[in-house]
């Protein structure tokens, strides 16, 4: 019973320090949308000081559950949980993983805006070095390069 408890308390902890997250990534997608560079440092180093935490404690919880005899390999942890019928642990592990899946979105959000405005500069940089008339291929990934006189694209 220990066990739980100690389980218990870990994914409370999770669900606190994963709303704060959220929090954080909503404030970044604010600053990222004012193009407030200066709060953005701050807010990176508190999400990299809780990821860490969250980390740390998922290697903790990790061991709990084998202690409590999960087998890594016989499945994921919520089918564990789920299994082993515990309601202290199942309402606690499910909110956790909604929070997780809240803070993925969040990012993922602000993710596409950098990505936005890394490209809107990467073109802005093109048109002040006289770049911009030059033809541009794209990668299987999406990537532009571009094409000068030189690149050769076939040979017979």
């Amino acid at each position: 019973m220990a066990a739980v408890n100690t389980l218990k308390n870990l994914l409370n902890d999770d669900i606190r320090q994963l709303n704060e997250l959220a929090d954080l990534l909503k404030t970044e997608k604010e600053k990222l949308a004012e193009s407030d560079i200066a709060a953005l440092e701050p807010l990176t180093q508190q999400k990299n000081d809780l990821l860490g935490q969250i980390r740390e404690r998922a290697k903790r919880k990790i061991h709990v559950l084998v202690e409590m005899g999960y087998r890594p390999n016989s499945g994921s942890p919520s089918r564990f949980i789920q299994s082993s019928g515990v309601e202290d642990l199942i309402k606690p592990w499910q909110a956790a993983e909604n929070a997780m899946t809240a803070c993925h979105e969040l990012n993922s959000v602000n993710h596409r805006v950098v990505t936005h405005v890394q490209k809107r500069l990467a073109r802005l940089s093109d048109i002040f070095r006289g770049t911009s008339g030059q033809q541009k291929l794209y990668g299987a990934t999406g990537e532009q390069t571009s094409m000068n006189h030189r690149t050769i694209l076939a040979s017979a």
